[in-house]
């Protein structure tokens, strides 16, 4: 079943038109009947023909407006004050006290979605994320309904204590009411999110993530017991977190030569660390990439990503701090010879 013959079956519905609310429901029974679910088939067809039947029983994948998450991925390494943050969260929602919405704040890469799959592990909860794709609509109106008919799914979940609910990117629809740049329409979004956070299963955890707080809806921002700041790393965190996924794609892609020495050097002469998303990417592509006859290559394509220049200029990496021996692995020259060049530059 497709997800637009939903919306479209809701949209009808909601426009009273009775002639294109039955026409998509037999659409969607005949694609159950040829995906082999014929007593769905046969049961959305009976309720449109007024004939009394069975009841199916909705399973977990069958609502339109979420989509089921992942938890499975990498290990999410963060200062200690964040995760401490997000212990507190733990600690909150074992309290069974109505503490169950929590907004994650921070610049783009600081680790927010993998934070919500490590809290869904840790408490282990199933994550359905908002399908905005499904829930924004650019017919006048419409987005306000469909945000409406999203929490009337989200308070029906048949377990909503074993869910986590995401709005990753929540900007989409949380945006300032009184920014003059603002659609009304976007404004009468926002509405309809405080009306639903209001009335929301406190069974059911509730995260969205922002990468524009500053532009955040105060009166959204009310609605969350507690707002969580990603934007604090140091460069010492950053270097941290890099040298663990350095640890762990050398671990995956099965190469044994580690000198964590000569890779902090490498990252410190980086200015401005790059943030966790970007820092992965960058050094899973130096690993992977690397060649798999030479344990060392990946310092090379390191040098490259950070430098955008090959490391061949032995001068210029003396004079970034790197020894003769670290030299040496990072132009494949014997250390005789740099050292010879090194002193017959002196000596000029």
């Amino acid at each position: 079943m497709k997800k637009k013959n939903v919306i479209n079956l809701i949209r009808c519905y909601a426009e009273h038109n009775d002639s294109g609310f039955r026409t998509e429901a037999y659409e969607i029974a005949k694609d159950f009947e040829r995906s082999g679910d014929y007593q769905l088939a046969e049961y959305i067809m009976a309720l449109m023909s007024d004939v009394n039947t069975f009841v199916p029983q909705m399973g977990e994948n069958d609502y339109a407006m979420f989509e089921r998450v992942k938890t499975d991925a990498d290990a999410l390494y963060l200062p200690e004050a964040i995760a401490q943050d997000l212990l507190g969260i733990v600690h909150a929602v074992n309290h069974h006290a109505g503490v169950n919405k929590f907004l994650l704040q921070g610049k783009p890469g600081t680790g927010k979605t993998e934070a919500v799959k490590q809290l869904a592990r840790t408490m282990n909860r199933e994550i359905f994320m908002v399908d905005f794709a499904a829930v924004i609509d650019s017919k006048m109106g419409q987005t306000t309904k469909n945000i409406s008919m999203m929490f009337k799914e989200m308070n029906s979940f048949v377990h909503p204590e074993q869910v986590i609910v995401l709005f990753d990117e929540i900007d989409a629809v949380a945006l300032d009411r009184t920014n003059s740049n603002d659609l009304r329409e976007m404004g009468r979004a926002t509405s309809a999110m405080l009306k639903g956070m209001d009335y929301a299963n406190d069974s059911i955890i509730i995260i969205a993530t922002t990468n524009l707080y500053d532009h955040f809806d105060k009166a959204l921002t009310r609605r969350f017991d507690a707002i969580i700041d990603f934007n604090r790393y140091n460069k010492d965190d950053l270097i941290m977190v890099a040298e663990k996924l350095l640890e762990n794609y050398l671990r995956k892609f099965q190469l044994a030569n580690k000198d964590i020495r000569l890779f902090r050097k490498i990252m410190n002469q980086i200015v401005d660390v790059p943030y966790p998303g970007d820092l992965k990417n960058m050094i899973k592509s130096a690993v992977a990439f690397s060649d798999p006859q030479d344990g060392l290559d990946y310092f090379r394509r390191l040098y490259y990503a950070v430098f955008g220049d090959t490391p061949h200029d032995i001068l210029a990496l003396k004079k970034q701090g790197f020894t003769i021996r670290e030299i040496s692995v990072l132009t494949k020259k014997s250390k005789s010879s740099i050292d010879r060049e090194l002193k017959e530059v002196v000596n000029e």
